[in-house]
């Protein structure tokens, strides 16, 4: 698989200007975090959009129909099921032409199942269903962990990018860092006055998280700007990475408080991984327990941002930065009116 390596130190500027020409729009993943500020986004700037949605979505189902008509308003919401092609020509394309195809899939877990059935096969109905109602043009959000696929959501990705690369359509692989949300874990107890929690020193691992609105925008530009289209785009948010042991930092001095930190080690993950996988054999139920432990692993040991082939490392300045809302903005204000809207679903550690 090739693409477009980013300069280094690359910073992408942010497109304000309306769409130049509008385009009908089909968004699958509608409802998820980043999805619904996309769906947002592509209405702001003029298109015709119809967003693709379970009638009862979020976080244990509570979404119900009108709850998801309120938030992808100034869209037409259909409702179906992406993972059934019937469902999703009859209940969602309708017969009809779109210019687009977005999505904005992605597992809920991670778990092995579930991997495979979304981040693949329903991302892939997706795909057909939109070569099949003329859509020339795919915009897909993506991970920037599938640089290092050791994980089953990884490796669904992957072999759906592939496929959309070679597809013919004109295509747009958004690869971001960490969202904000995927760092806040921590801010509630942190501000109840427990301590930071992190694996080892806290320097494992780094990353440029970048705003649920800002990743909106660069998608959006995608659609806008040729020199987006046909790459794979790894992108991360404005200034400098930032290691936890940092957010922890920060968070600490927002707060007006000395850091107090609780340092975990990271080989537990050593134990418990051959552990479950083991039991896995006997009792397959435990499956997704091993691949959560994985997952575990892999967040706390992996940074995420560009990955160099030729020396195995990860690059912050090799890592392209956008937009302009930053993490401390973010924490000052959920400490202020706390996390609502940031749920962090069934994966979060903390």
């Amino acid at each position: 698989m090739s693409s477009s390596s980013p300069s280094s130190g690359a910073v992408v500027s942010a497109s304000v200007s309306p769409a130049k020409q509008s385009k009908r729009i089909f968004v699958v993943g509608a409802t998820g975090y980043i999805g619904k500020f996309v769906v947002r986004e592509l209405v702001n700037r003029g298109h015709d959009v119809v967003s693709f949605a379970r009638e009862r979505s979020g976080i244990g189902a509570s979404t119900t129909a009108e709850q998801t008509r309120q938030e992808l308003k100034g869209s037409e919401v259909r409702f179906g099921d992406v993972s059934d092609p019937a469902s999703l020509a009859k209940n969602g394309i309708c017969g009809e032409h779109f210019d687009v195809v977005v999505s904005c899939l992605t597992s809920r877990t991670g778990g092995v199942k579930d991997a495979w059935n979304i981040d693949y096969r329903a991302t892939k109905n997706a795909l057909d269903a939109g070569k099949a109602a003329g859509a020339a043009q795919f915009l897909l959000l993506s991970a920037i962990c599938v640089q290092k696929p050791l994980l089953e959501f990884q490796r669904a990705k992957l072999k759906f990018e592939k496929e959309l690369i070679e597809s013919g359509l004109t295509y747009s692989i958004v690869r971001p860092t960490a969202f904000f949300k995927s760092i806040a874990g921590q801010v509630e107890s942190v501000k109840n006055g427990k301590p930071f929690v992190m694996f080892g020193n806290g320097e494992l691992t780094s990353c440029k998280p970048i705003s649920e609105a800002d990743l909106a925008r660069f998608m959006a530009d995608c659609l806008e700007d040729p020199s987006k289209q046909n790459k794979i785009l790894p992108i991360g948010g404005p200034g400098e990475a930032i290691s936890v042991r940092e957010q922890g930092e920060m968070l600490f001095k927002l707060l007006g408080r000395e850091p107090k930190f609780k340092r975990v080690p990271i080989q537990m993950f050593d134990v418990i991984i051959p552990i479950l996988s083991l039991l896995a054999k006997i009792f397959p139920k435990l499956e997704d327990k091993a691949e959560f432990a994985r997952i575990g692993k892999y967040y706390c040991s992996e940074s995420m941002l560009v990955l160099n082939p030729e020396t195995g490392r990860y690059d912050a300045d090799a890592t392209p930065s956008y937009g302009s809302d930053t993490l401390r903005d973010f924490y000052e204000r959920v400490l202020k009116e706390g996390l609502a809207g940031q749920e962090l679903g069934d994966h979060a550690m903390f």
